[in-house]
């Protein structure tokens, strides 16, 4: 019996997403005789919600909330069958809901996604899974915790993991990535003794602690004031969805991203899936939107063919394509 092939790319960001990307390369493989499995995956950023709930099922609940300015937007959080919760704070305070002309990391605030969390408590859920990535804000999760507090939900009052796609520790968002949220060095400078301050009157301190910094350290914001486990994005979600034995009992697997560069190796997604590829002694092909990494990266994560493909069609080429390798 021919094994199937595992599809298991992350999405295009702002092209397409992770399941638009499997089913187009899928659709190439079976056209060229092969069988394909889809399992599109994410490392904690924005479509991660969707991704856990393709794998594991559940109940998408929409409300109105704060978007990062204060205006109204609706967003939604999962229910899981196992009774816990997925909030992806992109929804709320993602940097996709402000038009660049509008981005101000002064003023960006996490209070939706508190509000998205104490809507998620209400609704019984018995553990919350956050999922930190792609967001406009640098206030150190204060908007968030205001929310919660209002809620009645303080220290201990929930069980959360919150999914990182970064390591950076709480006191370097600003300087990291407060930029290209609309912060000129005045204003980094202004953000980083903010959050000096906010990190002082918090209950525990969360600056030098790894990944504190993910969405602007709303990350440590929740570590430290209601006591979040931090936990690595893309690890956590290929565990989460199965991930390992779909992949040994494959012919081999495909991933991809919009960018294969630099940051594929630093613990993102498809540098996850392929390190686990090559662990499982499965061969591991990928397919990007472009490919800044040198034959030395491709061969650290020990990727066997990367292919460029730009549009659905061309991903399902690509896909065809890899039957003959």
């Amino acid at each position: 019996m021919t094994l199937p092939v595992l599809v298991a790319p992350d999405s295009f960001k702002g092209t397409f997403s992770a399941r638009e990307v499997a089913h187009a390369v899928a659709d190439g493989l079976r056209s060229a005789g092969r069988e394909a499995d889809e399992l599109p995956v994410a490392d904690g950023g924005e479509g991660t919600m969707d991704v856990l709930m393709a794998a594991l099922g559940g109940e998408l609940r929409r409300l109105t909330v704060s978007d990062p300015l204060g205006r109204p937007v609706e967003a939604g959080f999962a229910l899981l069958p196992d009774g816990s919760a997925v909030v992806e704070m992109a929804q709320a305070s993602g940097l996709s809901l402000v038009a660049e002309p509008e981005r101000d990391a002064w003023r960006a605030s996490t209070r939706g996604t508190g509000e998205l969390i104490a809507a998620a408590v209400e609704a019984g859920a018995s553990r919350l899974i956050v999922t930190v990535g792609g967001s406009a804000t640098t206030d150190g999760g204060a908007g968030a915790i205001d929310a919660l507090r209002e809620a009645g939900i303080g220290p201990g009052g929930v069980q959360m993991d919150v999914v990182c796609d970064v390591r950076v520790p709480f006191e370097r968002a600003p300087s990291v990535y407060g930029p290209q949220k609309g912060a000129d060095p005045a204003t980094v400078e202004r953000l980083e003794q903010r959050l000096d301050e906010l990190a002082a009157s918090l209950p525990r301190d969360p600056r030098g602690v790894p990944m504190t910094g993910a969405a602007g350290g709303l990350s440590g914001g929740l570590w430290a004031e209601v006591g979040a486990e931090l936990v690595p994005g893309a690890a956590y979600v290929l565990d989460a969805i199965g991930f390992d034995a779909l992949m040994r009992s494959s012919a081999f697997a495909v991933t991809g991203e919009g960018s294969l560069d630099e940051q594929t190796l630093q613990g993102k997604i498809v540098g996850e899936v392929a390190t686990r590829c090559r662990q499982g002694g499965v061969t591991c092909h990928a397919i990007v939107g472009r490919n800044r990494l040198d034959p030395f990266g491709e061969r650290i994560i020990d990727l066997a063919s990367v292919t460029e493909a730009t549009t659905l069609d061309e991903l399902t080429r690509a896909g065809a394509a890899l039957v003959e390798h």
